[in-house]
C-alpha cells in the first residue's frame, strides 16, 4: 500500500524548516519574501523576528588617483557591516473550500553599511597631506604650481596648450575642493542606510477535481527611504556627497499558482512579484559640484524602480515524519540602479553625457536552498538546510561588498498547545570575496574571507477549518 503523509502529521516539520530560510546577500535582498504563510492550510498566523549580524572587512586601495582605476593594497577598513534586523507577519483563512485570502508583511530590501577608522573612506582634517596624496604637492605646492601653469601661456600659445593648461588648472583645483571638502566632514564615515516595508493583500483560488490547484495573486503596497553618506579620497570628487531620500510608497502586484497532494505532503509554489516604481523626493548635497559651477545643495525628484522577482517553494513527505524542502528565488539586479540627480549631473563633467549611477550591479541573483525537517516528537521538530546565492556581480558596490554566499541552517519548532507553537533557527553565511568598485569603475577595495550569521524566532497559530 502507497505510504500517505498527511500534512497534519507533518505540520511541526513544515514550519520548523522555515525558520532558517531567510536572509539574503545579493544586491539589497534582505528578506526573501518569503509567502508560505499563505500556503498553510486552514487559518494560520505567524510573527516572525530577525537579527543578521555580518563581518564584512577588508583593505582600501592605496592608490588615491581618480584617473587610475589600478588597485594597490592599503590600509584595513575594518568591520563595516552594521547589524541590521526585520520584521515578518501573516495572516491567513480559507473562506470556503475554495477562495483564501492572507495579508502579508515584510521588509524586503535594506541595506547597512558604515566604515569606520584610519582608511580611505573615512574623511580627514589635514588639508596639506589629502593634497599630497592626490597631487604630490601641499597646499602650497598647489597654488605655485596654479601659476605656474597659467605663467606659461603667451601670445604663441596654441589653441591645444591653452586646453592643456586649463584641463591641469582645474584638476588641482579640483584637488583643492576635494581637501576642502574632507576637512569639512573630517572624522566622518561613509555611511548608507536602506529601509523597505511592503504589505500584501492575496487572495486564492482553488480549483480541479480534488481543489489541488489554486491560482492566487493581490495587490503589494511598498515603502522605501535611503540615506547615504560618501567619505574619503576613495570616492575622489564625490567625497562630501550627502543624500537623504524620503519615505515613498507605491503599488505592484504579486501572482502565483500552487499545487498540493496532501497525502504524500506534497506543495509547490511559483509566485511572481512585479517591479515597483517610485518617484521620491531627494535631498543632495556634493560640496565639490560648486567648484564646477554647479548649485552644490539641492531638492529634487528622483526615480527608483525596485526590482521584480520569482520564488520557486517545494515541498514533500519522505516518510510520516520527514520532509524535504527546497526554496530557489531569481532577483534581476542587473536592472536595477539608483540615479541621484545632482551626483548624476556633475559626473556627467568626466564621464559623458549620461554620467553615472550611485548604485548599480552587474549581475542577477540566484539563490538556492533545500532541507530537511524532521519530528521527533508529537510537539517537536527539528530541520537542517545548505543554501547558495550568486551576489549579483564582482565587482560590486563599495556600499556591500559581498560576492553571494554558501549558507547551512538549524532550525526548531515546540508546539506549546495543538495550535500555538515557537519556532527559533539560525544561520552561517560563508560570503563569497568582492572588489568594492565605484560607478566609475575605480577599484577602492578589496573584501575577502568574510562571513555573518542570521537567528530568528517566530511565534504561530493554526487551526483547521472545516465548509459543509
Amino acid at each position: 500500500m502507497r505510504p500517505t503523509f498527511h500534512l497534519k502529521t507533518l505540520a511541526v516539520a513544515i514550519t520548523a524548516f522555515s525558520m532558517a530560510s531567510m536572509g539574503n546577500a545579493a544586491g539589497l535582498d534582505r528578506s526573501g519574501q518569503d509567502m508560505t504563510a499563505f500556503l498553510q492550510d486552514g487559518v494560520y498566523a505567524e510573527a516572525v523576528y530577525t537579527y543578521i549580524d555580518a563581518d564584512v572587512s577588508g583593505y582600501d586601495s592605496a592608490n588615491d588617483d581618480p584617473n587610475s582605476n589600478t588597485y594597490e593594497r592599503g590600509k584595513k577598513t575594518g568591520d563595516i557591516a552594521e547589524s541590521y534586523d526585520f520584521f515578518r507577519y501573516g495572516v491567513k483563512a480559507d473562506i470556503n473550500d475554495t477562495f483564501s485570502v492572507g495579508i502579508l508583511y515584510d521588509e524586503p530590501f535594506g541595506a547597512a553599511a558604515a566604515y569606520s577608522g584610519d582608511n580611505s573612506f573615512v574623511s580627514r582634517g589635514d588639508v596639506d597631506a589629502i593634497l599630497t596624496d592626490l597631487t604630490g604637492s601641499d597646499n602650497e605646492g598647489v597654488e605655485d604650481r596654479i601659476a605656474e601653469l597659467g605663467g606659461s601661456l603667451g601670445p604663441s600659445s596654441t589653441p591645444e596648450d591653452i586646453d592643456a593648461v586649463t584641463a591641469g588648472i582645474t584638476a588641482l583645483r579640483t584637488a583643492q575642493a576635494i581637501a576642502a571638502a574632507e576637512v569639512g566632514t573630517a572624522g566622518e564615515g561613509t555611511n548608507v542606510e536602506v529601509r523597505s516595508e511592503n504589505i500584501t493583500a492575496i487572495l486564492g483560488m482553488k480549483f480541479g477535481a480534488n481543489k489541488n490547484f489554486q491560482i492566487y495573486g493581490g495587490p503589494v503596497a511598498q515603502r522605501i527611504q535611503a540615506d547615504v553618506k560618501l567619505r574619503g579620497t576613495a570616492y575622489g570628487p564625490a567625497t562630501g556627497y550627502t543624500s537623504h531620500i524620503s519615505p515613498d510608497q507605491d503599488y505592484g502586484y504579486l501572482a502565483g499558482v500552487s499545487y498540493s497532494k496532501p497525502e504524500i505532503a506534497l506543495k509547490a509554489a511559483l509566485t511572481y512579484r512585479s517591479e515597483i516604481d517610485h518617484k521620491m523626493n531627494i535631498a543632495e548635497q556634493y560640496p565639490v559640484a560648486a567648484a564646477l559651477g554647479i548649485n552644490p545643495v539641492q531638492s529634487n525628484e528622483m526615480e527608483i524602480t525596485t526590482p521584480k522577482s520569482v520564488n520557486f517553494d517545494f515541498q514533500t513527505g519522505i516518510n510520516p515524519t520527514t520532509l524535504a524542502t527546497a526554496k530557489v528565488r531569481w532577483v534581476p539586479w542587473s536592472d536595477f540602479a539608483i540615479t541621484p540627480p545632482l551626483y548624476n549631473d556633475v559626473s556627467k563633467r568626466s564621464y559623458g553625457p549620461d554620467g553615472l549611477n550611485l548604485v548599480e550591479y552587474e549581475d542577477d541573483q540566484y539563490q538556492v536552498e533545500v532541507g530537511l525537517a524532521k519530528r521527533l516528537t508529537p510537539a517537536l521538530a527539528l530541520s537542517g538546510t545548505v543554501g547558495w546565492d550568486s551576489g549579483a556581480g564582482d565587482p560590486t558596490t563599495s556600499l556591500g561588498p559581498v560576492e553571494g554566499y554558501y549558507s547551512v541552517g538549524l532550525g526548531a519548532k515546540y508546539n506549546v498547545t495543538p495550535t500555538v507553537a515557537v519556532s527559533a533557527g539560525g544561520k552561517y553565511l560563508w560570503f563569497g570575496d568582492a572588489k568594492g568598485q565605484l560607478p566609475s569603475d575605480k577599484i577602492v577595495g578589496d573584501f575577502q574571507d568574510n562571513d555573518g550569521y542570521i537567528v530568528g524566532v517566530k511565534l504561530s497559530y493554526q487551526a483547521k477549518q472545516s465548509f459543509n
